[in-house]
């Protein structure tokens, strides 16, 4: 197949989990022998067209639209903060400009020829939308996540509108759970466009057995944890994720495990409520800070280091951080309620329990998990064994793009 792949998102520009993805997708399905041809945002400095292991990569540079702003952006995104308005005027360009130079460079000028068109969220709904009726190709959209999800119930009108347009332009919609596509179906798209494709993880790289005991050591004194059991999350402090409720599970779990420490890696909108939580629970001891984005190679090592990992999410369409919890032979503590991606990672029960469901919102439940788990190195190594076995059935990466690639042949197949 040759794609014309619309990530937004892609190296040397990450915001979140979706760069990642694409690169690691993009590449995969080179190997398969397929041709792909990306258009990706450039962060300013980054060459605008280049091979990146065996995929050729567009990268527009963007104009500034800053003085064309009150014109361009719709009256909801106008009462967004000034920050967020400039990037949706750059997702904007970017859309418009990827479109025009695919369409009228590559196919009309080249004489280029593409079969299928791929476009990720509404970061390039716009363009692949555009690409379709310009070059008459099938058109497939990843819906990672919705707005009305990532909103809280609420959201940008402007954002959902582009969702909504995207999936009914589109040819076929691929998203991550079927948890996602109940919600999707919910809210109105149609359920015969619908395909799952759970996300995966590299099982090569999120090995345990590539981290000594004397690393893990070395890491654990590092971050002020040494022999302490030490209860992992990572990901945006936003009420979205829950970290709140793993500080409010503290005191509880704290009275059984006197010397439990929660190490919370991340940043975001919660920051000073929960620095303030944090005193006023008197758990300056106990809950270990780390207000950054780190790298992938430093994150492997947090997970290395941990005995529980726990992500109470609100919402989580299918949430990477638990696969590579997982892979890394860790028991994991997840929300389970609404829509979770979670719940079709980790099995709850039975001789393949590999951790624990729990009510978000409830810290007394969480807490119930985090202290049967660290009073029991067994267990935990037993939970983890089979969390390890579940990824290396379902959740790599390889199997992604194998089953992907497989969905766009179909819908490559399809009359134009």
């Amino acid at each position: 197949m040759r794609i014309l792949y619309l990530p937004f998102e892609f190296p040397p520009f990450f915001m979140g989990g979706l760069g990642t993805y694409a690169s690691e997708m993009a590449k995969r399905y080179a190997r398969l022998g397929h041709s792909i041809t990306v258009f990706a945002k450039n962060p300013g400095d980054a060459i605008t067209r280049d091979l990146f292991e065996g995929v050729e990569v567009h990268r527009p540079l963007l104009v500034n639209a800053v003085d064309l702003i009150p014109l361009i952006i719709p009256e909801d995104v106008k009462k967004w903060p000034t920050p967020a308005q400039n990037y949706f005027a750059e997702v904007f360009m970017y859309n418009i400009l990827s479109a025009t130079k695919a369409s009228n460079q590559l196919v009309k000028a080249d004489k280029r020829d593409f079969d299928l068109i791929v476009a990720h969220d509404w970061l390039s709904t716009i363009a692949g939308i555009i690409c379709k009726k310009e070059i008459r190709k099938p058109l497939i959209l990843h819906l990672h996540s919705v707005e009305e999800g990532r909103g809280g119930g609420e959201g940008s009108t402007t954002v959902k509108s582009l969702e909504k347009l995207g999936g009914r332009m589109a040819d076929l919609i691929v998203t991550v759970s079927y948890s996602m596509r109940d919600q999707l179906v919910s809210l109105g798209y149609e359920e015969k466009k619908i395909r799952v494709i759970h996300n995966g993880v590299d099982e090569k790289k999120y090995d345990p057995v590539r981290y000594s005991p004397e690393k893990i050591a070395e890491f654990r004194r590092k971050i002020g944890i040494g022999n302490d059991p030490m209860i992992f999350f990572v990901g945006r402090l936003a009420w979205i994720k829950g970290a709140d409720t793993l500080v409010r599970a503290m005191p509880m779990i704290l009275k059984e495990v006197p010397n439990a420490k929660l190490v919370l890696l991340g940043k975001g909108e919660q920051e000073g409520m929960i620095k303030s939580m944090i005193s006023q629970l008197g758990l300056q001891d106990s809950v270990k800070l780390h207000l950054e984005f780190v790298d992938e190679k430093e994150r492997l090592l947090y997970y290395a280091a941990c005995d529980v990992a726990c992500f109470p999410s609100k919402y989580e369409p299918f949430g990477i951080v638990c696969t590579e919890a997982m892979s890394m032979e860790k028991p994991v503590i997840v929300g389970a309620t609404g829509t979770s991606g979670f719940r079709e990672q980790i099995v709850p029960s039975g001789p393949d329990r590999s951790g624990a469901h729990i009510n978000p919102d409830d810290p007394h439940d969480l807490a119930k998990f985090a202290i049967e788990f660290l009073k029991d190195e067994n267990l935990r190594k037993q939970l983890g064994r089979n969390g390890r076995k579940a990824v290396m059935e379902k959740f790599t990466l390889d199997s992604v793009a194998e089953k992907t690639a497989k969905v766009y042949e179909e819908v490559a197949a399809l009359p134009t």
